[in-house]
């Protein structure tokens, strides 16, 4: 809970600090990694901090967890600090690093806001870092524990297989051969690569199949946007990795998990490599006779471009309640629809729980068209590849 002190600061000063908190947080980034390159280096994704997109999370998570507090005075924005916690854990972020990130951020915040920070408003914004920071320190040590402590563990990939032409899927097996722990579909590992300038980069990908004894599968879609530099770790999964190699992974983490009753209907949806946690999703429920209904829609360029598609379709297939509502802009089968995602004529039951994944667009797109269905809020949940912009984009 904020003091009632620091309150009145951080509402009076809110303004002013948000509407700073883009220059602030590109000057904290900059001073941060001046200071301490070892970590654009080997834990920061160097492809986000060049688009700006770190930025803005980081920016749009501070602006709303102010404003949380001082709306709910009484309560946390768990679920956004929990979607944090979830990727700090995956990196294996630890306490000490809180307080590296809160001298370079409130060096950042003076340089920028000069004599308007005085100490009351240093000592006020402090209290909300804190307040975030020690908030999400909790959430990880959590789930540290759950998954046996942050780490590194060496795996071997069993086998690579070309899902279309920029998406590829490998099969996994520990290369020291011990066991495996369980993860929730929907749920996303951090893979760790060398590249050739000796950098350690990170990123995360949702694993793409259900839970096995002894497997781990992933799909990787090589980035290389018109008009940006193709994704290092993923170019470099791409062009490098082959059966027989060894990969580092993180444990499995991620808070977009199955999480309904038995006869609760869900709705997944995605678009483009947003596929993947949703295949994991429908191979757990065709696994365990999930028998109420089942809503699949899924939004693409093309059925070549459609990652997954065999499995996402027979795992539907496999369930006795699922309609499956597929949009191409191109080469549209019979069958399909022409476009893009759009649910106005897809059937919604009533009490249905749904899952997104895909570019923010989108979800924001069937979002809005699920609430206009009456789906409540709180049973819309997503998953944002990268930068969680979401809250950084409101408004």
């Amino acid at each position: 809970m904020l003091s009632e002190q620091s309150a009145a600061t951080v509402r009076a000063t809110l303004p002013a600090v948000g509407g700073a908190l883009g220059e602030i947080t590109e000057r904290f980034y900059a001073g941060m990694f001046k200071a301490r390159p070892e970590l654009l280096r080997d834990l920061f994704n160097r492809g986000n901090q060049a688009a700006g997109t770190q930025r803005e999370a980081l920016a749009g998570s501070i602006a709303a967890f102010a404003t949380h507090l001082l709306a709910h005075p009484d309560t946390r924005p768990d679920a956004m600090l929990g979607r944090i916690a979830h990727k700090h854990a995956s990196l294996g972020i630890t306490p000490d690093q809180y307080a590296i990130v809160h001298e370079h951020l409130f060096a950042a915040i003076a340089e920028v806001l000069g004599e308007a920070v005085t100490p009351e408003v240093a000592a006020a914004w402090e209290e909300v870092y804190w307040l975030m920071a020690n908030a999400l320190v909790a959430i990880e040590k959590r789930l540290y524990e759950e998954q046996g402590g942050p780490g590194w563990r060496e795996w071997e990939v069993v086998e690579r297989v070309t899902e279309t032409a920029d998406v590829v899927s490998f099969r996994l097996r520990p290369a020291d051969g011990g066991p495996v722990q369980d993860f929730r579909p929907g749920q996303y590992v951090s893979v760790r690569v060398a590249l050739d300038d000796g950098a350690r980069q990170i990123r995360q990908y949702s694993l793409s199949g259900a839970p096995g004894p002894d497997e781990r599968q992933f799909s990787v879609k090589r980035v290389h946007e018109d008009g940006t530099p193709e994704g290092e770790v993923s170019g470099h999964l791409h062009a490098r990795v082959r059966a027989g190699d060894v990969l580092e992974l993180s444990e499995a983490y991620g808070d977009l998990v199955l999480d309904a009753e038995p006869g609760t209907p869900l709705l997944l949806a995605s678009a483009g490599i947003g596929v993947t946690p949703m295949t994991a999703m429908l191979a757990h429920l065709a696994g365990h006779g999930h028998d109420a209904p089942v809503t699949v829609v899924h939004g693409d360029r093309s059925p070549a471009d459609h990652a997954l598609r065999v499995d996402h379709e027979a795992y539907a297939a496999k369930l006795p309640d699922a309609a499956v509502h597929l949009f191409y802009e191109q080469d549209v089968p019979a069958g399909a629809s022409t476009g893009y995602v759009d649910l106005t004529g897809v059937p919604v039951a009533a009490g249905t729980r749904a899952y997104l994944c895909g570019p923010l667009p989108f979800m924001r797109r069937v979002r809005e068209q699920l609430l206009g269905k009456g789906v409540a809020p709180a049973d819309i949940h997503y998953e944002v590849f990268g930068p969680d912009l979401w809250l950084a984009k409101q408004g």
